[in-house]
């Protein structure tokens, strides 16, 4: 056994781990080359208007996650059962990511160009919603009380793990496709998304079903809408949730999904701007495994959010105000700093949410519950965009700080749902 988990758990865990590096691989990749596809999906005379319609792509798969999250993790995740819903999704997600290769450009089908765009995120996040709900419930179901802290923390790097690869990925094929990027580099980048995707189904075929799935069948405790009793009992703990992920996912969104535009504005080429960003995502990894190994020696959730996150609140307007430079070691250094506090915050963020909710409906309330931060979240670049009259750097301050107030509101109004005996596990009920 390995950190007290055998191989069968630890075959759930990495399936789970999967679904994170697949999300982290395609939301990255799209954040990499929006403002290169800015000027291929929508006209090049609408300039900064046609950057925040590409960024607001985040957004469309926001929304999508949410309505995805209710829909197949009511009708499979919490039916069916954890495993078969996420080798259905991974399915449907990765095919979908890989779609957007082959999209043809405004000067081809004017304004069914960015329709059609936008139509393929919209059914991308449908099915990547339901994988953060059935895979962290697979995960943390899977695993003891006092081991998901640095599990959870596992299970969330596939994210950062998904952005390292395919910020290498990019930084490779711009060596090889160098000025030609902009016709066809990105269209490669883009169809790279179904390698993980065909390995991440691969495993999954081969992970079991939880234990508490399996004696919820045998007891006939399925619900038989799972949606409306999350809805019915756990308003409150929806709202706390809610304003956490808002606040969590805006901010992620304003830093990693914007780092590599600030590069852009910063004049650096496509080939620095991914291994610049692969860096930062390298450290990020070491933040998260920090955060969740800390959680579990500090005991409970909600007391390693606060400090995480009053840390960061405090440490980035510096280390914005200084890490937008053209000195490359400085901007990478920096921003690496508070990657790994950031990191810090999201390790707790899967055992959090599936000790919050019942067993009956999981996986319909931990995914629509982190997915539906998205549906404001997802637009924080937007809003960037939206107010740079001011000054970028003072626009990007403004609304990091805006959101992170709201995830801290969260944090303070949630409940400890941390147990030190197994038999108060709270993941149980």
């Amino acid at each position: 056994m390995v950190y007290g988990l055998n191989k069968n758990q630890w075959i759930q865990v990495i399936s789970a781990w999967l679904g994170w590096l697949l999300d982290g691989y395609t939301t990255i990749a799209y954040a990499l080359v929006a403002l290169t596809i800015s000027s291929v999906f929508f006209p090049p005379y609408l300039k900064v208007l046609g950057i925040v319609l590409t960024f607001a792509g985040f957004g469309v798969g926001a929304l999508a996650r949410s309505i995805g999250s209710l829909v197949l993790g009511n009708f499979l995740g919490d039916k069916m059962g954890r495993k078969n819903m996420l080798v259905i999704t991974i399915l449907g997600f990765s095919f979908l990511s890989a779609s957007k290769s082959v999209l043809p450009g405004y000067n081809k089908l004017g304004i069914f160009s960015p329709i059609l765009l936008y139509l393929i995120l919209f059914f991308e996040g449908l099915f990547a919603g339901a994988e953060y709900g059935g895979g962290s419930t697979l995960a943390m179901e899977s695993t003891p009380p006092d081991k998901r802290g640095f599990v959870g923390s596992f299970v969330q790097s596939g994210y950062g793990t998904g952005y390292f690869i395919v910020s290498l990925v990019l930084a490779f094929i711009s060596m090889i496709t160098g000025k030609s990027f902009s016709t066809i580099g990105w269209r490669i980048l883009f169809a790279t998304a179904i390698i993980p995707g065909i390995i991440a189904f691969a495993i999954r075929i081969f992970a079991k079903e939880t234990n508490i799935f399996e004696e919820m069948k045998e007891k006939k405790e399925i619900e038989k809408i799972p949606l409306k009793s999350l809805f019915k009992y756990s308003p409150k703990q929806m709202i706390i949730g809610l304003l956490i992920t808002t606040g969590l996912l805006a901010i992620n969104t304003a830093t990693f999904s914007f780092w590599p535009s600030v590069m852009y504005n910063l004049k650096y080429n496509e080939e620095i701007i991914g291994f610049s960003v692969a860096v930062i995502n390298l450290v990020s990894l070491f933040g998260v495994w920090f955060g969740g190994f800390l959680a579990d020696i500090i005991g409970g959730r909600k007391k390693p959010m606060i400090i995480y996150g009053i840390i960061f609140a405090f440490l980035s307007y510096f280390l914005i105000k200084y890490g937008y430079t053209e000195k490359l070691t400085i901007f990478v250094t920096l921003f690496s700093i508070q990657a790994f506090i950031e990191a810090m915050i999201f390790s707790t963020i899967p055992a959090f949410l599936s000790e919050l909710f019942s067993k009956k409906y999981r996986t319909t309330a931990v995914g629509f519950t982190y997915n539906g931060g998205a549906i404001i979240g997802g637009f924080a670049i937007s809003f960037i965009y939206a107010i740079s009259f001011i000054g970028l750097v003072n626009a990007w301050l403004i609304i990091l700080y805006v959101f992170t107030i709201i995830m801290l509101i969260g944090i303070f109004l949630a409940p400890e749902t941390w147990r030190k005996s197994a038999n108060e596990d709270m993941i149980k009920r």
